[in-house]
Parts: C-alpha cells; structure tokens; sequence
C-alpha cells in the first residue's frame, strides 16, 4: 500500500513525521499585566493618599452636617473645631497637656507589656503558669479597668499612680491573651527545632517563641494601645494626672463645664491624631520592620 513501509517481519509501520522547526514571534504585552498604569490608578496604589482621602471626607461630611445643624453649641464645624485647636496649641498649652497624657501611658504600657512578657512565658513553660494564667485572665479581663479607679484612687491617692495601675490593668490582660495565642499557634516542627538546638527557658521563649508569633503579639500590642487610650481619657475626666497638672480628659472636662464645645472636640481631635500617628507611624514601621519583612504577612 502507499506511504507505508513493511518492517522485518512482515508488519506495517507508519511513516517517520518530518521535523520542522519553527522560529517564535515577538508576543509584546500579555494582558493586564504588562498594561500601563493610568495616573488614577498609580494615585489608587498610594495607601497615604487613600488614606488621607478617607480623612478629608469625613471632614467635609461633618463640615456639612454641622452647618446644616446650625448649633454650635451642640456641634460645632471641622473649622471651628482646627481653629479652636490650634488656639489651644498656642494659648492654652494643649501640647504640654497631651505629653502629661502620653508620659503616664508609656509608662503603665511599658509596665503592662514587661508583665505579660513574663506572664506567658511562665505559662509555656509550666502547666501550672497555663493554669495561673488561664485563671487570672478569666477574671480580670472581662473586668473594666475603669471599674478599679475608685479602689486605685483609695489604695495610692489622687496622681499618677493610681492611673498607672489602672492602665496596667486595661493593658496586660488582653496582651497576655493574645500573646498566649501566638505561643500557642506556633507549629510542633519549630518547637522541635529549637529543642533541637538546645534552647530552653527564656532563650527558648526569646528566640524562639516570640518571633514565631510575632503577628498575634503585634496584635495584642495594637489593642492593649488603643484599651490603654480609652481608659486614661476616662480616668482623666474624673482627675488630673497629678496635683496642678492635667492630661487631655482633663482638658476636654474643663472645657465641657466651660460649654467651650469647640474646644471639646478639639481635643478630641488631638486623641485621634496622636492615635493616628501611633498606629500609622509607629506600629507600621514595627510591621514592615518585623512580620512584613519576615514574609509572615502581604
């Protein structure tokens, strides 16, 4: 038959298909994703610029409900409000009031943060420290830090300390908490792995542990900021922080009483910028100098 050959033994075998060799073209850009930015979308990548557009609504949202409202005693407008803000920078000492604030915060958050350090890793260690931590944090946590005052107040007096020591207690528990989490989130290969290199007891913890777990800390971290924030505007609203000195509560009470409503929230403001600051700042610097580097998270 045509176009097939016999093998030797008699059997019919195709015939060998010639090979070509093709040179590829040129494919240029392949979908969307070698497709030029337009400029909306590269201002789009800028999350400073998303962010700072989020902001600039919700002022001219409340620039607008204000004016609508009409009552500056009730609600005053976003530029009363900078106004008044930037007179109590200058005339009032609203600075010096807010670092009085941010000085007996640092310290009760350095404190809370050195407590649940230990306290967790007590609790990793030993059955016992899970146990004690277990227990504390069940009947402490639900407990409002605010609910302590009156007994900080009777046990240290009016001052620092007594909101130091409730600080400490908004702070520790739901760190501890979360810490504890991580801890216990780490996978039995690094464990292992550590034992296998010998680490035990806090460098075991240190080297080990804490890195592994870092985004439930960071976590924790966050959250003890902003509960230790809350509770010191608060506890200021009752006292100052110490004897002639007071923080931003204390500006914000004294001005309420005034029925300087502007200046209220004026100071409300000054919270939420150094909260911004905070948790854009500094804890965003943390993350991309720790998890984000270590490619724990996007």
């Amino acid at each position: 038959m045509t176009g097939l050959s016999l093998a030797p033994r008699g059997r019919r075998v195709p015939p060998v298909r010639p090979e070509y060799e093709r040179t590829v073209a040129t494919t240029g850009p392949i979908g969307d994703v070698a497709r030029p930015l337009s400029l909306w979308e590269r201002i789009g990548n800028i999350t400073a610029l998303r962010r700072f557009a989020v902001l600039a609504a919700v002022a001219l949202i409340w620039q607008i409900a204000a004016t609508w409202q009409n009552n500056p005693l009730m609600f005053p407008t976003f530029t009363a409000t900078i106004t008044a803000l930037w007179d109590g920078i200058w005339r009032e000492n609203l600075l010096s009031m807010a670092w009085v604030s941010l000085s007996v915060l640092l310290k009760g958050y350095a404190i809370a943060v050195v407590l649940a350090v230990l306290l967790t890793s007590f609790a990793v260690s030993t059955r016992i420290g899970n146990d004690v931590l277990s227990t504390l944090t069940s009947m402490f946590n639900p407990l409002p830090a605010i609910a302590l005052l009156p007994i900080a107040m009777l046990w240290f007096g009016l001052g620092a300390v007594s909101l130091t020591f409730v600080l400490v207690h908004a702070v520790l528990w739901p760190l501890a908490l979360n810490t504890h989490a991580g801890f216990t989130s780490v996978s039995e290969t690094l464990r292992m792995a550590g034992r296998n290199y010998g680490l035990s007891g806090i460098r075991y913890v240190v080297t080990m542990l804490i890195p592994a777990a870092f985004p439930a800390i960071l976590t924790g971290l966050k959250v003890g900021w902003a509960f230790a924030w809350r509770t010191l505007i608060a506890a200021e609203l009752v006292f100052g922080v110490s004897s002639g000195k007071g923080g931003l509560g204390w500006f914000i009470f004294q001005n309420r009483n005034e029925l300087y409503i502007d200046k209220v929230f004026a100071g409300l403001v000054t919270v939420i910028l150094i909260g911004l600051v905070v948790e854009n700042v500094v804890f965003r610097w943390i993350e991309t100098h720790t998890v984000r580097k270590w490619g724990m998270v996007r």
